[in-house]
Protein backbone atom coordinates (compact mmCIF):
# COMPACT_ATOMS: atom_id res chain seq x y z
CA UNK A 1 0.00 0.00 0.00
CA UNK A 2 1.51 3.61 -0.71
CA UNK A 3 1.77 5.86 1.96
CA UNK A 4 2.12 8.82 0.23
CA UNK A 5 4.00 9.68 -3.26
CA UNK A 6 7.19 11.99 -3.40
CA UNK A 7 8.07 13.79 -6.50
CA UNK A 8 11.33 15.48 -6.47
CA UNK A 9 12.53 18.18 -8.62
CA UNK A 10 15.99 19.00 -9.87
CA UNK A 11 18.05 21.86 -10.23
CA UNK A 12 19.69 23.78 -12.97
CA UNK A 13 22.02 21.80 -15.14
CA UNK A 14 20.90 18.16 -13.49
CA UNK A 15 18.26 15.87 -13.71
CA UNK A 16 16.68 13.05 -11.36
CA UNK A 17 19.93 11.32 -10.87
CA UNK A 18 20.44 14.23 -8.01
CA UNK A 19 18.55 11.68 -5.68
CA UNK A 20 19.99 8.28 -6.65
CA UNK A 21 21.90 8.28 -3.95
CA UNK A 22 18.80 9.46 -1.66
CA UNK A 23 15.94 7.37 -3.18
CA UNK A 24 17.52 3.61 -1.27
CA UNK A 25 16.83 5.35 1.85
CA UNK A 26 12.78 5.82 1.42
CA UNK A 27 10.41 3.06 2.58
CA UNK A 28 8.63 0.90 0.46
CA UNK A 29 5.36 2.89 1.70
CA UNK A 30 6.73 5.92 -0.45
CA UNK A 31 6.15 6.45 -4.48
CA UNK A 32 9.43 8.34 -4.66
CA UNK A 33 10.26 9.68 -8.30
CA UNK A 34 13.03 11.67 -9.40
CA UNK A 35 11.89 13.11 -13.00
CA UNK A 36 14.30 15.16 -15.39
CA UNK A 37 12.45 17.78 -16.94
CA UNK A 38 12.58 18.03 -20.90
CA UNK A 39 16.32 20.16 -22.22
CA UNK A 40 18.23 18.86 -18.76
CA UNK A 41 20.86 15.88 -18.33
CA UNK A 42 20.96 14.85 -21.62
CA UNK A 43 17.22 14.90 -22.20
CA UNK A 44 16.45 16.60 -25.34
CA UNK A 45 14.77 19.95 -25.13
CA UNK A 46 11.26 20.50 -26.31
CA UNK A 47 11.78 23.98 -28.54
CA UNK A 48 7.99 24.64 -27.52
CA UNK A 49 9.01 25.36 -23.92
CA UNK A 50 9.70 29.18 -24.01
CA UNK A 51 8.68 30.26 -20.55
CA UNK A 52 8.88 28.85 -17.29
CA UNK A 53 4.50 27.93 -17.13
CA UNK A 54 5.70 25.31 -19.61
CA UNK A 55 7.63 23.85 -17.60
CA UNK A 56 5.32 23.90 -15.06
CA UNK A 57 2.84 22.50 -16.81
CA UNK A 58 5.12 19.67 -17.62
CA UNK A 59 5.83 19.24 -14.13
CA UNK A 60 1.97 18.93 -13.56
CA UNK A 61 1.46 16.25 -15.87
CA UNK A 62 3.83 14.38 -13.94
CA UNK A 63 2.99 15.29 -10.55
CA UNK A 64 -1.02 14.11 -11.77
CA UNK A 65 0.17 10.62 -12.82
CA UNK A 66 1.09 10.20 -9.46
CA UNK A 67 -1.09 8.81 -6.21
CA UNK A 68 -2.46 11.27 -3.40
CA UNK A 69 -1.12 12.30 -1.48
CA UNK A 70 1.00 14.27 -2.86
CA UNK A 71 4.36 16.20 -1.86
CA UNK A 72 6.16 17.73 -4.67
CA UNK A 73 9.67 19.13 -3.58
CA UNK A 74 11.71 21.19 -5.40
CA UNK A 75 15.35 22.09 -4.74
CA UNK A 76 17.36 25.38 -6.72
CA UNK A 77 15.49 26.04 -10.04
CA UNK A 78 13.58 23.14 -9.14
CA UNK A 79 11.58 24.75 -6.31
CA UNK A 80 11.19 27.94 -8.99
CA UNK A 81 9.04 25.78 -11.20
CA UNK A 82 7.07 24.19 -8.42
CA UNK A 83 6.59 27.65 -6.85
CA UNK A 84 4.96 28.12 -10.71
CA UNK A 85 2.94 25.07 -10.61
CA UNK A 86 1.45 25.82 -7.56
CA UNK A 87 0.00 29.50 -8.79
CA UNK A 88 -2.45 27.49 -11.38
CA UNK A 89 -2.48 23.56 -10.07
CA UNK A 90 -2.60 24.28 -6.31
CA UNK A 91 -5.84 21.60 -5.92
CA UNK A 92 -4.11 19.04 -7.29
CA UNK A 93 -0.72 18.81 -4.71
CA UNK A 94 -1.54 17.52 -1.44
CA UNK A 95 2.20 19.78 -0.02
CA UNK A 96 5.43 21.26 -0.96
CA UNK A 97 8.60 21.56 0.00
CA UNK A 98 11.06 24.02 -1.46
CA UNK A 99 15.01 22.96 -1.02
CA UNK A 100 16.87 26.41 -1.03
CA UNK A 101 14.61 27.53 -4.03
CA UNK A 102 15.75 29.93 -6.72
CA UNK A 103 13.81 33.22 -7.09
CA UNK A 104 14.23 36.11 -4.89
CA UNK A 105 17.04 38.73 -5.05
CA UNK A 106 17.51 37.91 -9.04
CA UNK A 107 18.49 41.69 -9.51
CA UNK A 108 21.09 41.33 -6.73
CA UNK A 109 22.81 38.11 -6.55
CA UNK A 110 25.71 37.94 -7.98
CA UNK A 111 25.75 35.02 -9.70
CA UNK A 112 22.40 36.11 -11.60
CA UNK A 113 24.33 39.26 -12.94
CA UNK A 114 27.14 37.24 -14.30
CA UNK A 115 24.98 35.30 -16.26
CA UNK A 116 23.10 38.09 -17.78
CA UNK A 117 26.46 39.26 -19.67
CA UNK A 118 26.85 38.35 -23.16
CA UNK A 119 28.34 34.27 -23.52
CA UNK A 120 28.81 33.81 -20.21
CA UNK A 121 25.71 31.54 -19.65
CA UNK A 122 27.26 29.08 -22.05
CA UNK A 123 30.98 29.57 -21.00
CA UNK A 124 30.06 29.31 -17.43
CA UNK A 125 28.18 26.19 -18.17
CA UNK A 126 31.41 24.97 -20.12
CA UNK A 127 33.35 26.00 -17.61
CA UNK A 128 32.06 24.62 -14.34
CA UNK A 129 31.70 21.20 -16.52
CA UNK A 130 35.06 20.89 -17.98
CA UNK A 131 37.64 17.97 -16.78
CA UNK A 132 40.73 20.62 -15.35
CA UNK A 133 38.10 22.64 -13.46
CA UNK A 134 35.96 19.72 -12.03
CA UNK A 135 38.26 18.87 -9.28
CA UNK A 136 38.42 22.26 -7.71
CA UNK A 137 34.52 22.21 -7.86
CA UNK A 138 34.49 19.36 -6.47
CA UNK A 139 35.88 20.60 -3.49
CA UNK A 140 33.91 23.43 -3.44
CA UNK A 141 30.80 21.82 -3.50
CA UNK A 142 30.94 18.51 -1.65
CA UNK A 143 32.69 17.99 2.06
CA UNK A 144 32.29 14.40 2.08
CA UNK A 145 33.81 11.02 0.35
CA UNK A 146 31.88 10.62 -2.86
CA UNK A 147 32.61 7.66 -5.62
CA UNK A 148 34.32 9.06 -8.20
CA UNK A 149 31.28 7.57 -11.28
CA UNK A 150 29.21 9.68 -9.44
CA UNK A 151 30.60 12.92 -9.31
CA UNK A 152 31.58 12.66 -12.84
CA UNK A 153 27.93 12.13 -13.67
CA UNK A 154 27.04 15.07 -11.58
CA UNK A 155 29.77 17.04 -14.11
CA UNK A 156 28.58 15.40 -17.26
CA UNK A 157 24.89 16.26 -16.78
CA UNK A 158 25.58 19.62 -16.62
CA UNK A 159 28.02 19.67 -19.43
CA UNK A 160 24.80 17.84 -21.52
CA UNK A 161 21.74 20.25 -20.34
CA UNK A 162 20.54 22.31 -23.24
CA UNK A 163 18.35 25.27 -21.28
CA UNK A 164 21.16 25.80 -18.77
CA UNK A 165 21.18 29.00 -20.02
CA UNK A 166 17.21 29.67 -20.60
CA UNK A 167 16.81 29.19 -17.26
CA UNK A 168 18.57 32.38 -16.22
CA UNK A 169 16.15 34.29 -18.94
CA UNK A 170 12.83 32.93 -17.38
CA UNK A 171 13.71 32.69 -14.25
CA UNK A 172 13.53 36.68 -13.02
CA UNK A 173 12.76 39.19 -10.95
CA UNK A 174 10.18 39.94 -12.48
CA UNK A 175 9.04 36.57 -12.55
CA UNK A 176 9.40 36.57 -8.60
CA UNK A 177 7.42 39.36 -8.51
CA UNK A 178 4.60 38.16 -10.35
CA UNK A 179 4.07 35.26 -7.55
CA UNK A 180 0.90 34.88 -5.38
CA UNK A 181 0.20 33.76 -1.87
CA UNK A 182 -1.09 30.05 -2.80
CA UNK A 183 -2.54 28.41 0.28
CA UNK A 184 -1.04 25.12 0.00
CA UNK A 185 1.16 23.86 2.73
CA UNK A 186 4.69 24.34 2.16
CA UNK A 187 8.01 23.68 4.00
CA UNK A 188 10.75 25.92 3.31
CA UNK A 189 13.64 23.33 4.01
CA UNK A 190 17.29 25.14 3.78
CA UNK A 191 21.14 24.31 4.86
CA UNK A 192 22.47 26.71 7.34
CA UNK A 193 25.71 25.95 6.11
CA UNK A 194 24.16 26.58 2.50
CA UNK A 195 26.97 29.06 0.22
CA UNK A 196 25.09 29.33 -3.35
CA UNK A 197 21.30 30.22 -2.27
CA UNK A 198 22.06 31.47 1.52
CA UNK A 199 19.84 30.88 4.53
CA UNK A 200 18.69 34.35 4.91
CA UNK A 201 16.73 34.05 1.90
CA UNK A 202 14.16 32.24 3.21
CA UNK A 203 12.31 34.93 5.08
CA UNK A 204 11.26 36.50 1.55
CA UNK A 205 9.21 32.97 0.91
CA UNK A 206 7.09 33.33 4.05
CA UNK A 207 4.57 35.53 2.50
CA UNK A 208 3.99 33.62 -0.68
CA UNK A 209 3.42 30.44 1.45
CA UNK A 210 0.84 32.00 4.44
CA UNK A 211 0.90 27.64 5.86
CA UNK A 212 4.32 27.15 6.02
CA UNK A 213 7.16 25.24 8.12
CA UNK A 214 10.16 26.58 8.47
CA UNK A 215 12.97 24.07 8.86
CA UNK A 216 16.94 24.61 9.04
CA UNK A 217 19.19 21.88 8.70
CA UNK A 218 22.50 22.92 10.81
CA UNK A 219 24.85 20.72 8.47
CA UNK A 220 23.67 20.77 5.31
CA UNK A 221 24.92 22.37 2.49
CA UNK A 222 23.48 22.79 -1.37
CA UNK A 223 23.45 19.49 -1.87
CA UNK A 224 22.85 17.12 1.38
CA UNK A 225 20.93 14.36 -0.81
CA UNK A 226 23.93 13.73 -2.13
CA UNK A 227 26.05 13.99 0.66
CA UNK A 228 23.69 13.11 3.49
CA UNK A 229 21.72 11.12 1.20
CA UNK A 230 19.92 9.02 3.82
CA UNK A 231 19.53 11.94 6.29
CA UNK A 232 18.19 14.15 3.14
CA UNK A 233 15.62 11.11 3.10
CA UNK A 234 14.76 10.87 6.74
CA UNK A 235 14.12 14.93 7.17
CA UNK A 236 12.33 14.86 3.94
CA UNK A 237 10.11 11.86 5.31
CA UNK A 238 9.40 14.21 8.57
CA UNK A 239 8.51 16.92 6.81
CA UNK A 240 6.16 14.95 4.16
CA UNK A 241 4.29 13.47 7.11
CA UNK A 242 3.96 16.87 8.57
CA UNK A 243 2.42 18.54 5.32
CA UNK A 244 -0.20 15.49 5.17
CA UNK A 245 -1.53 15.73 8.71
CA UNK A 246 -1.29 19.70 8.11
CA UNK A 247 -3.59 19.13 4.45
CA UNK A 248 -5.67 16.93 6.58
CA UNK A 249 -7.09 19.49 9.12
CA UNK A 250 -7.43 22.46 6.46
Amino acid sequence: MTELSIIALHGNGGGGFRFERAKPHFPDSVNFIAPTLPGFAGVPRDPAYTTLRDYADALHKLVIAQPRPRIVLGTGIGGAIVLEMVQHHNADVDGIILHAPVGTRLDTRLFPKLMSLPGMKKLGQLTFSSHLTRPVFRRLLFHEPLPDDYVNRFFDEYRRCEVFGQMFEIITAEWFATLKPVDVPGVLLWGEREKILSVDQLDDYKTLLPNHIVHVEPDWDHFPMVETPEQFAQVTMQLSRRLIAEAGRA
